[in-house]
C-alpha cells in the first residue's frame, strides 16, 4: 500500500506555452493512461494505446519537460523508466488564454480528446459490466442525470460545490492501492445548454 500526504495538491492554471505542447491526441491519451490505471512504462503505455514504444518515449519525455508526467523516483532502470502524472489537477483555457486563436485551439484539441477518452470508458462501462463485474461493483457504479435551470452565477456555485466535494475524497484516498480497489473515475459534468434559450430580462430595455 503506498500513502501520500492527506492533503489536496494545488490546481495549476496550464499556460499557452504548455497548452500547446498537451494538444496532440496521443499526448492527452497518455495523461490520461497514467491519471486512470497508474504508473508506466513507454512499452506499457504503447501496448495500451496501440502506439510504438519509440512514440511514447517521445511523447513522455516532451510532457515531462512541461510538467505533466515525471519519472518515478526509486523505480526502473536506465533502460525502462517508469512514468506518473505528475500530482495536481489542470486547468485550461483560462481567460488570458482565451485571447488567443492559438490559445482557443490548443483548448478545444485537448478537450475534444478528453471528451472522447470519457466517452470510451462510459461505453465500456455500458457495454460490459453486467458480463464483467460482480454485483457489489454493479451497485457501487451508476450514471445520473440533472437538468436545472440557472444562471451563470448558480452554475458556478455549484460546479465550486462539487468541486469541493471531490477534494475531500481525494484528500481521503489519494495514493492507496487497497486490496480489491481498481480504478474508478467520477465524470461530473456541469455546462450550459447551447442550444437553449435565455431567461430575457424585464428590466432590460429591447
Amino acid at each position: 500500500m503506498t500513502t501520500e500526504p492527506a492533503d489536496v495538491p494545488e490546481r495549476r492554471i496550464v499556460d499557452l506555452e504548455g497548452l500547446k505542447a498537451l494538444a496532440h491526441p496521443l499526448r492527452v491519451q497518455i495523461v490520461d493512461a497514467l491519471s486512470t490505471y497508474g504508473p508506466a512504462t513507454a512499452s506499457g503505455l504503447a501496448e495500451r494505446l496501440g502506439e510504438s514504444s519509440g512514440a511514447t518515449s517521445y511523447h513522455l519525455r516532451q510532457l515531462a519537460r512541461h510538467g505533466f508526467v515525471r519519472e518515478v523516483e526509486g523505480r526502473g532502470t536506465a533502460r525502462e523508466r517508469w512514468w506518473e502524472r505528475s500530482p495536481g489537477s489542470f486547468q485550461f483555457g483560462d481567460a488570458e488564454t482565451r485571447k488567443s486563436p492559438a490559445g482557443r485551439e490548443a483548448t478545444k484539441l485537448v478537450s475534444r480528446e478528453m471528451i472522447s477518452s470519457r466517452e470510451r470508458h462510459l461505453r465500456a462501462y455500458i457495454d460490459r459490466a453486467d458480463r464483467e463485474l460482480d454485483g457489489g461493483w454493479l451497485d457501487a457504479g451508476g450514471l445520473s442525470l440533472v437538468n436545472l435551470r440557472l444562471t451563470a452565477e448558480q452554475l458556478t456555485e455549484a460546479t465550486e460545490a462539487l468541486e469541493a466535494v471531490m477534494d475531500g475524497f481525494v484528500a481521503r484516498w489519494r495514493g492507496q492501492d487497497l486490496p480489491g480497489s481498481r480504478p474508478v473515475q467520477f465524470q461530473i459534468n456541469a455546462i450550459p445548454v447551447m442550444d437553449g434559450d435565455v431567461t430575457p430580462d424585464p428590466e432590460e430595455k429591447s
